[in-house]
């Protein structure tokens, strides 16, 4: 699994022009194909009268699944500058659409690919990204007496607490980075007097 990656920080529009032809892109984050393919469905019903709708979307932190299309744009003039600014910036699970509304004047083969994907180069900037990290979930277990405590200390030392359960003792899910977990497990033995059980989990991804 990668340590982290980047996605768009959230959905929204960016409009630039050249040469009388305007380019709106509208990026969202997608968590899979699905919702990717979703999102440009929409995108299309709502600009139906456009001259184009060009897509391109990344789905998976290693970019397992890759797609564009140019949309009767001439081959290789908008989808694939748009899925390579994508890459460029290191974007995962974000899906692009630019819409053109044609002015007039025809661009050629190397202004459509800078048209295309400066648009998403600039909506990139425009709405911004964020980096998701490579956590390891654990479950700490800890009797009543200590567990109030415990969790305030996580919290204030920025842990990432993810639930807490009460039942016969107290279960707190966290999340760490896996170069922590070693710390970690000290720290919770010391603070515990070693009486809090240590489980380590699966892996998942979350804001850094």
């Amino acid at each position: 699994m990668q340590d982290e990656y980047r996605t768009v920080a959230r959905a929204g529009v960016h409009e630039t022009e050249v040469n009388r032809s305007r380019f709106l892109c509208a990026l969202a984050p997608a968590a899979t194909e699905q919702e990717a393919q979703d999102f440009i469905a929409t995108v299309r019903k709502e600009h139906a009268d456009a001259s184009h709708n060009c897509w391109a979307y990344v789905i998976g932190a290693e970019a397992s699944v890759q797609k564009a299309s140019d949309d009767g744009e001439p081959g290789g003039t908008a989808g694939v500058p748009m899925l390579q600014m994508l890459l460029r910036r290191d974007m995962r699970y974000v899906v692009a659409v630019v819409t053109r509304y044609y002015g007039g004047v025809k661009l050629g083969a190397g202004g459509l690919i800078r048209a295309y994907g400066g648009a998403v180069g600039e909506a990139l900037d425009t709405l911004g990204t964020r980096t998701r990290r490579r956590f390891r979930l654990a479950t700490v277990t800890v009797d009543h007496q200590r567990a109030g405590k415990l969790e305030n200390d996580l919290r204030t030392s920025g842990r990432e607490v993810r639930d807490v359960r009460y039942g016969e003792a107290v279960t707190i899910d966290i999340a760490l980075p896996d170069a922590d977990v070693d710390a970690f497990r000290a720290w919770l033995a010391d603070a515990t007097a070693g009486t809090a059980r240590f489980e380590p989990g699966g892996e998942a991804y979350g804001d850094a």
